[in-house]
Formats: C-alpha cells, sequence, structure tokens
C-alpha cells in the first residue's frame, strides 16, 4: 500500500505569521496519526520560516513512541546545520532536495551535474546514522541513474510537470503519467524506492496512485488547504481512501 506522509510545514507558517504557538504544529501531528496517517514530513528551512529546529526535535519526540509504524521524513538541503539536526533527531528518512535562492517552494529536482563527493559524503554520514536517504529528483533518467550512483535507498519524484499536465486535461495527464511510469521503472531496476511530492492533490492522485513501485506520496498544501474548510482529521482520511483506491 502507497504510504501518505503528511507535511504539516504550512500549520507552521500560519503560527509563525502571527507569533507564538497557536496553531500548534504538535497538535496538527497528532490529529494526523489519529486519521490514520503513517507519515509526518517537515522541511525545516535556512530562514526558519515555517518549521524551525524546536519543531523537528519536538515532532520527533512525539513520534518516537510509534517508531516502526509511523515514519518521519526531515526534509531539507544538506547544509550543515539540517544535517546535524538529522543526525540528532535520526528519523525514518531523510530527503535531500536542492534550493535555488529566493525560492519559495521547490522548483526542480537535483541535476546529475552535483557535486557527486560532497553529496555521497552526505548520504555516507546520514547512512551512518541509520537514517534512510531519499534524493530529490526530476523525472527523467539521468538524474535517476545519478541518485543510484550517489548510494540513495530511494527517489522523491519531483511532481509539478505532472500535477500541470493534469490541469489541461486527460491526454496530456495520461502522457505525462507515462513519462513518470517509465522512469519508475528504471529506478525500480536500479534498486530505488519510489517516493513523489509537489502539488498532488485529491483530483490528480486518482491517476497517479497507479505510478508502478510507489512507496510513499508526501502532500502538504493541498492537504492543509482543505483542512481549512472541512478539517484536517477529515481530510487526512480523505487521501488515505484514495491511495488506497
Amino acid at each position: 500500500m502507497i504510504r501518505l506522509s503528511v507535511n504539516v510545514n504550512k500549520v507552521a507558517t500560519v503560527r509563525n505569521s502571527r507569533g507564538g504557538s497557536v496553531p500548534s504544529v504538535i497538535e496538527a501531528v497528532r490529529v494526523c496519526l489519529k486519521a490514520g496517517a503513517p507519515g509526518i514530513t517537515v522541511h525545516p528551512r535556512a530562514d526558519a520560516r515555517h518549521i524551525t529546529p524546536r519543531d523537528v526535535q519536538e515532532i520527533a519526540a512525539e513520534l518516537a513512541p510509534r517508531r516502526g509504524a509511523v515514519e518521519y521524513n526531515i526534509e531539507g538541503d544538506p547544509r550543515p546545520d539540517l544535517v546535524e539536526l538529522v543526525e540528532q533527531t535520526r528519523p525514518d528518512q531523510c530527503t535531500l532536495v536542492p534550493v535555488r535562492p529566493g525560492e519559495v517552494t521547490s522548483e526542480a529536482g537535483w541535476p546529475p551535474t552535483t557535486d557527486r563527493q560532497q553529496t555521497t559524503r552526505v548520504v555516507d554520514r546520514l547512512h551512518r546514522a541509520g537514517v534512510r536517504i531519499s534524493l530529490f529528483v526530476d523525472p527523467a533518467a539521468e538524474p535517476i541513474r545519478w541518485a543510484a550512483e550517489m548510494g540513495a535507498d530511494r527517489i522523491e519524484l519531483y511532481t509539478e510537470p505532472f500535477a500541470r499536465a493534469f490541469e489541461r486535461g486527460a491526454t496530456e495527464g495520461q502522457r505525462s503519467f507515462d513519462t513518470y511510469a517509465r522512469v519508475a521503472e528504471l529506478a525500480h531496476a536500479l534498486g530505488l524506492g519510489i517516493n513523489a511530492g509537489h502539488d498532488l492533490d485529491l483530483d490528480n492522485l486518482q491517476l497517479f496512485r497507479a505510478l508502478p513501485h510507489l512507496d510513499e506520496v508526501s502532500i502538504g498544501h493541498a492537504i492543509i488547504s482543505r483542512a481549512i474548510f472541512v478539517g484536517l482529521d477529515r481530510v487526512v482520511r480523505e487521501y488515505l481512501q484514495v491511495l488506497a483506491g
């Protein structure tokens, strides 16, 4: 079954816009778990504009008694403080994501020209901490082969191109999905697990859930946006139903 990892960044964004502790990120995590979510994702950025190091540590403590049942995924660029935070909290998975100056959210996966020595050094270091490593990549053969060469355990496919194609209609959505299916088969053949994330929602997941060998989807913005109107518990359950087919 495809695992859902709920990204709670946006809860922290709302909290930080006012200051204080409301809404509580920990409360959001608890609601997600009660609804049946098998995973929680955070992406602490260098400017701490949403998730903070304290949030990362508090969520780690909250999930510790559930280790093995609920997975914790920390996303981020491999800057020194992020690597140290991952070593301290030892999540189930760390998804290494490139960051471009001034970006609001992730805009692309790692190019295959990325420094190999530096990448393998970080991957090896986090492996020694017992953390599974996923590399965020575009749906193309070269970056997937690069990820395998870097020693990654999984890739996370950047799915915004699929989401935009899906919006343009069934034909383009299917054509894009077919591209993702081909690279998923390649990743599987190279021994990589397959995650996916970015702009997936209740509509386009109806198609994307059929991706071959898909292990996990990480979804935040769409879940929190709908939760404003109908509640977080209900939305998490809706996504779990879609992923279950």
